[in-house]
């Protein structure tokens, strides 16, 4: 009877197997290649895509040595830069309005201390707004430009509607207009494919401005549900407890 043990099975036959070496590889790069030294290996990197002490020589050149011009202006034009200073005209505008509103409504024979509380606070959160444009102009290399900001009217009555439903219709009208103008604002960024500016408009900017729209729209509706008697006193004192 034949016996077979169990390597006579399964031990595999190594006879026929030959060693083979690794590649050697060059010692030095080649044209469009890197080598890489680490504890005696040399590895070659091949396709290399950026050479920065080649490519920044370009951006020396261009680095301005007048102390009247901006070093960290870059690839921030011109239009983008004026849009900036239009719009921080604008915020100061509205908060100058709405400065003139809280100044009614905190009047002795209006006596409206939830509306003058609101109005001071909106007009406060503008000027806010201006105050970031010109920390971002200056960020990016621009020159804050003020210009004149118009003389708002101080009186607010208005027998139809009564003063506090005149004035909100009005503050909804203002943001409003600001969300267009942010908006164009926007367009400019988006044109000039400015990406960090259009971030920062979208970021800081544009979904405030629809939760101010919202909130406002809901006040001027309450507002119109009261009409110009005891409800309106209601309404300041819910402005007046709010935080």
């Amino acid at each position: 009877m034949l016996l077979m043990t169990s390597q006579s099975i399964f031990s595999p036959s190594f006879s026929n197997l030959r060693t083979v070496s690794p590649p050697k590889l060059p010692r030095k790069a080649r044209c469009g290649s890197v080598t890489v030294m680490a504890s005696g290996d040399s590895r070659i990197l091949s396709d290399v895509f950026f050479e920065p002490f080649e490519e920044v020589k370009k951006e020396l050149t261009l680095i301005p040595h007048r102390q009247d011009v901006s070093l960290a202006k870059h690839m921030y034009t011109d239009d983008a830069e004026d849009s900036i200073n239009q719009q921080i005209n604008v915020e100061y505008n509205i908060s100058y309005v709405y400065h003139a509103l809280f100044s009614y409504f905190d009047r002795d024979n209006v006596a409206l201390k939830g509306l003058a509380k609101f109005f001071k606070e909106s007009s406060l959160e503008e000027r806010e707004h201006a105050e970031k444009l010109m920390e971002y102009q200056n960020k990016r290399g621009g020159r804050v430009k003020l210009n004149s900001i118009i003389t708002p009217q101080m009186e607010f009555s208005n027998e139809e509607k009564g003063d506090a439903l005149h004035a909100m219709e009005l503050a909804l009208s203002l943001e409003k207009l600001v969300n267009e103008k942010l908006l164009y604002l926007h367009s400019i960024a988006v044109r000039n494919q400015d990406v960090e500016m259009a971030d920062f408009i979208e970021s800081e900017f544009l979904g405030e401005q629809v939760d101010a729209i919202k909130k406002i729209s809901e006040y001027v509706a309450q507002l119109r549900r009261v009409g110009k008697g005891h409800g309106v006193w209601h309404f300041d004192q819910t402005l007046l407890d709010s935080a």
